[in-house]
């Protein structure tokens, strides 16, 4: 039996099919990634960069969220935006992805997080309760959910893209452990390692696949826009500057 048509389905659709990048998201990308080199002096690209780099690419909503997987919005489709450095981003198979804080200790009161004496699989399943609550949360608002990750070379000249949709985890599919360091590992039923927990600072890492179709493209390095041509370009002067009083206690 073939699936029924439904006129709703329509207006779930995403912006484009995942991971299929067009040509003018890769250019604005790269005009981005240039421009903040020019201007910035420096190959510092920080998450908040990605997030209205990516956004701005698309044509979205770049909105910060606490959950941080809902940064760029963009009609019925959110994401959240990774960046991972890396020395050779377009040979780079595999990601480690920090999901933030995640404690079991405050959304389970009375939870032992400490490697003495506690089971790792109880606690882990706590975890990954917490990652599905959050990403449950964000799925309630919007139709589709997806993570898009920039893999960056330290001088940003080379960069990989790719994105998935974001998932809720089965923790009956995963086995934990804790390792030499104390931390809590996560291995799935083929026994590939794919979560990391740290008690201290309650950390929680995803490592994700790099899937073989990423875009990974290279950059001229430009050369930095001298700050006294700019400063003359925008007309600053003296005049600029309103000395303010000093402070009322």
């Amino acid at each position: 039996m073939k699936d029924p048509r439904l006129r709703m389905v329509k207006k779930w659709r995403p912006p484009y099919d995942v991971g299929k990048f067009s040509k003018d998201t890769i250019t604005k990308i790269a005009e981005d990634v240039v421009y903040l080199l020019a201007t910035r002096g420096d190959p510092r690209l920080e998450g908040p960069d990605w997030e209205r780099i990516f956004a701005n690419s698309i044509g979205a909503k770049w909105a910060p969220s606490n959950v941080g997987l809902d940064d760029v919005i963009l009609g019925n489709c959110a994401w959240g935006a990774k960046t991972v450095k890396n020395n050779f981003p377009s040979k780079a198979k595999k990601v480690r992805l920090i999901s933030g804080r995640n404690a079991p200790e405050y959304s389970f009161p009375d939870s032992p997080t400490k490697r003495v004496n506690v089971d790792p699989d109880p606690l882990g399943e706590k975890v990954i309760s917490i990652w599905n609550e959050r990403v449950s949360s964000v799925k309630a608002k919007f139709k589709h959910l997806r993570t898009v990750v920039l893999i960056k070379s330290n001088d940003l000249t080379e960069l990989a893209l790719f994105e998935f949709e974001t998932a809720l985890f089965d923790p009956d599919e995963i086995e934990w452990q804790w390792n030499e360091q104390g931390n809590l590992e996560g291995y799935d039923e083929e026994e590939i390692h794919r979560f990391t927990w740290q008690p201290h600072g309650a950390q929680f890492t995803i490592i994700e696949d790099v899937p073989k179709d990423r875009v990974a493209f290279k950059i001229k390095l430009p050369g930095q826009i001298d700050k006294k041509r700019v400063l003359r370009e925008v007309g600053f002067n003296e005049s600029w500057i309103t000395m303010l009083p000093p402070r009322e206690d």
